[in-house]
């Protein structure tokens, strides 16, 4: 997709893109300085994150009150900054690892989401974009591997500090609310750092565990075999562009399948699949070639490669996002198995006050 058509879709870090038409420069233009636009978008997305933040813990931003307002804010960076670290290790690794190759990129640009208190994570991502074609298909995976291992490297610790901050309860599914899908990393993570069945409690979720587990979920988003998102990338450099083509179809058949099947066996799904499945079609199922499309990962590239298929496989939540009316009996365990995985209830810690905003299950 050229650049004269710029489509980001909602929660996705980065869409790496160049121009087909464009040559590779013998030389790399030096960026001095970093533009004012991408300044400001990082400003804007820093605030919009952090107000977002800041109503998830309970609180009340009002002009008519700036020195509570910033208190406020303040209680929201415990959300915000975790988050917004993720987002940029996550677009600085394709950034550095694209200009370490001579491949001319932009530096990140960050989407703030507007009405932080509707919009919960204050943010539709970040990408970059790739001016010209890479070279061959190692330098392809060298660019669009690194930005979900390098998000990675900070999603991880940031679940596994925010759930050691979390508090642990029984189990009460009376009050209802959205619940967050469960990937088998997260589950695995709890368990470990609890060292309870989270299936029998109810966990009073620190914000640095949730701002982990949008890393991981923006992760296997990213990782998705389709287009030119990382996991295609990853799919054109391990199998080339022909089988790139078949398994980016199939995925997306995928999407439509997973909701299509699961509403008519009456199991829980997460409607977005409808949406995701319609966005990557208009997004292009295809991978424009390398200028060296021939060449074959060589041994070390094609273990990082499966590597990086089986972070997807541990990322990945059939359904991350749902509802669930209040004053519903607890599930059974049939409930449980249809439902795709295990749920427990969790709420936002309010930092001492007497309420919070919201439920989220697990």
């Amino acid at each position: 997709m050229s650049e004269s058509t710029p489509v980001s879709p909602p929660i996705l870090t980065d869409l790496p893109r160049f121009d087909y038409a464009a040559s590779r420069p013998k030389q790399i233009d030096k960026q001095e300085r970093i533009p004012v636009v991408n300044k400001v978008l990082f400003g804007l997305t820093a605030l919009t994150t952090t107000m977002a933040g800041a109503y998830m813990t309970g609180g009340e931003l009002s002009l008519a009150h700036p020195l509570q307002a910033i208190g406020e804010l303040f209680a929201g960076l415990k959300f915000s900054v975790p988050l917004m670290a993720i987002l940029l290790f996550h677009e600085m690794g394709h950034y550095l690892i694209a200009r370490r190759n001579d491949v001319q990129a932009t530096l990140p640009y960050f989407i703030p989401a507007p009405f932080p208190s509707l919009f919960i994570i204050g943010t539709f991502g970040a990408f970059i974009r790739m001016k010209a074609p890479p070279r061959s298909r190692r330098v392809m995976f060298d660019v669009g591997a690194a930005g979900p291992w390098a998000g990675m490297l900070l999603a991880v610790p940031a679940v596994i500090i925010g759930l050691k901050l979390s508090q642990v309860g029984p189990l009460d599914q009376s009050t209802g609310g959205l619940e967050l899908g469960n990937s088998l990393l997260f589950y695995w993570l709890s368990r470990w750092v609890l060292g309870v069945d989270p299936n029998s409690v109810m966990i009073n979720l620190h914000p640095i565990a949730f701002a982990g587990w949008i890393g991981m979920f923006v992760t296997a988003l990213n990782l998705l075999p389709v287009g030119q998102l990382d996991g295609g990338h990853v799919t054109y450099a391990l199998f080339g562009r022909q089988r790139h083509r078949q398994i980016s179809t199939l995925f997306v058949i995928s999407c439509f399948l997973i909701v299509g099947i699961s509403y008519i066996m009456k199991w829980s799904f997460w409607s977005g699949w409808v949406f995701w499945g319609v966005l990557l079609i208009f997004l292009g199922l295809g991978h424009p070639s390398t200028i060296d499309a021939d060449t074959e990962l060589d041994p070390r590239r094609r273990f990082a490669g499966w590597a990086t298929i089986a972070m997807f496989v541990l990322t990945f939540m059939p359904v991350p996002l749902s509802f669930t009316a209040p004053s519903l009996p607890a599930p059974t365990q049939q409930q449980r198995d249809n439902g795709g995985g295990p749920t427990y209830d969790i709420h936002f810690q309010s930092y001492g006050r007497s309420r919070s905003r919201g439920q989220i299950a697990l």
